[in-house]
C-alpha cells in the first residue's frame, strides 16, 4: 500500500514586489530549511516566475517528501510569520496510480 503522504507534492505561490525579492528570498529560505530539518524527508525548493507582472515577481514554493496536514499547518504558521505578500495560494498534487 502506498503512502500517499509521502507522495503528495505542495506547491505555494504568492507575489512580492520586486523591491522586496532578495528579503523575501531569504525570509523564505531560512523558513524552509526550519521545516525540513523538523521534518525528516521532507524536501522544498523556491521558484519564480521568470518574467514581471507590474513589478511583482511570483515566487513558487514547493515540497515533496512528507507533505501531511500537519506540515501544511505548521507551513501555514511558520508562513504568517514572515512579511510576505498574501494571498498565498496552496495547491496540492498526488501521483497518479
Amino acid at each position: 500500500m502506498t503512502d500517499h503522504a509521502t507522495q503528495r507534492h505542495l506547491y505555494v505561490y504568492y507575489q512580492v514586489a520586486e523591491s522586496d525579492l532578495a528579503a523575501s528570498v531569504a525570509a523564505v529560505r531560512a523558513m524552509q530549511a526550519t521545516l525540513v530539518a523538523a521534518h525528516p524527508g521532507l524536501q522544498a525548493d523556491l521558484l519564480r516566475r521568470p518574467e514581471l507582472n507590474e513589478g511583482r515577481v511570483t515566487l513558487m514554493e514547493t515540497y515533496a517528501g512528507g507533505v501531511t496536514l500537519a506540515l501544511q499547518a505548521a507551513l501555514d504558521l511558520a508562513a504568517s510569520r514572515l512579511p510576505l505578500s498574501l494571498p498565498r495560494h496552496n495547491e496540492v498534487f498526488e501521483p497518479l496510480a
